[in-house]
């Protein structure tokens, strides 16, 4: 369990960002499967703490380092995201290494049906976000200081073995279709195309901060899966998301007549990104779905064995229905094979 010692962590944070001061409270926020994340009341105003869990964790898990990192680069970029204040790599302050960013008051959309926005709305809503997918992805990487932050070589195959290991750390019980999907996903591997930009990882609507009216992203969250890889599977990840029922854990847009609410249908989506982004054409569209299904998998499968370790970020109950989800996921991407 973290410290929770707030005259030792007040007295840190005065000493370490600039204008704190008072430390009152702290309120973690109940949603979130991976690092946990606290509002931060103090005199000086609000801010807000992420940190690694506790508990073993498995090999560059829950890299707070590396969300910083980005998110600090990315301060004058088209690319919208909180002000970093300070990162702490001592764990005998909180109980874990972490982070101090600036709040963004704002708009969490859980459902990417919209229910809340008129027809109009959704529309203004997802272009927003496609926008904004568009704008990471042309991220001047050299400019930012990025250039080392990923590595050479196919992407798809780095993370397509990084997960399969990752995976059978977590595996809790035999999973055929998911068995399936990894030995088809290394047989029919894509070459190489030479196609790098800065990736998100986990590019939901959900990891998303909006405006009132939900017509602008204020603040793009979650950096945890972030590197430099292919663009695509960004894209491929937040479309293969919506093959999800509407009522699941993770709410998706299967079933949704898009048309009469006012969402996009993947295709035009795909459109848009490619004519903000310069792509000419799109090919391996079927392969980006099943790798981002089965990544998806792999990743709610660790959120399942943290639950049943006792250390998820969000509370047993919620875990263990996100880590539900990955039958589910691996019973899709079967059915693209």
């Amino acid at each position: 369990m973290m410290d929770k010692n707030l005259g030792a962590l007040n007295t840190y944070l005065s000493s370490n960002v600039a204008g704190f001061k008072n430390l009152q409270r702290l309120e973690k926020f109940s949603d979130g499967q991976s690092n946990p994340t606290y509002r931060v009341f103090a005199a000086s105003g609000e801010y807000v703490l992420r940190a690694k869990p506790p508990g073993e964790l498995l090999k560059s898990a829950h890299a707070v380092d590396r969300e910083f990192r980005v998110m600090k680069a990315l301060a004058h970029s088209d690319v919208p995201v909180p002000t970093m204040l300070h990162l702490c790599e001592d764990a005998s302050v909180f109980g874990a290494d972490f982070f101090i960013m600036s709040y963004v008051a704002g708009r969490t959309f859980w459902n990417p049906a919209l229910p809340e926005l008129t027809t109009a709305a959704r529309a203004h809503c997802y272009d927003a976000i496609n926008k904004t997918l568009a704008a990471i992805h042309t991220v001047d990487i050299e400019a930012t200081g990025l250039t080392s932050y990923g590595k050479p070589g196919n992407y798809f195959a780095r993370q397509t073995s990084r997960w399969i290991e990752q995976y059978r750390a977590t595996e809790t019980e035999d999973i055929p279709a998911m068995n399936a999907v990894m030995t088809w996903l290394e047989t029919n591997m894509i070459a190489d195309d030479g196609r790098i930009a800065l990736v998100h990882g986990d590019y939901r609507i959900d990891n998303l901060m909006f405006n009132s009216t939900g017509d602008t992203v204020l603040a793009v969250l979650d950096w945890e899966l972030s590197t430099l890889g292919h663009p695509f599977a960004d894209l491929a990840y937040q479309c293969s998301l919506w093959r999800l029922p509407p009522d699941g854990a993770l709410a998706g847009l299967a079933g949704v007549n898009r048309s009469k609410q006012g969402l996009p249908h993947e295709t035009d989506y795909v459109e848009r990104y490619c004519e903000r982004t310069g792509v000419s054409s799109l090919e391996h569209w079927n392969f980006y779905l099943v790798f981002s299904l089965f990544r998806m998998a792999a990743i709610v499968q660790g959120v399942k064995k943290r639950a049943l370790s006792g250390n998820a970020s969000a509370s047993k109950d919620y875990a263990l229905r996100v880590g539900s989800l990955t039958k589910p996921l691996a019973n899709e991407a079967a059915s693209l094979l």
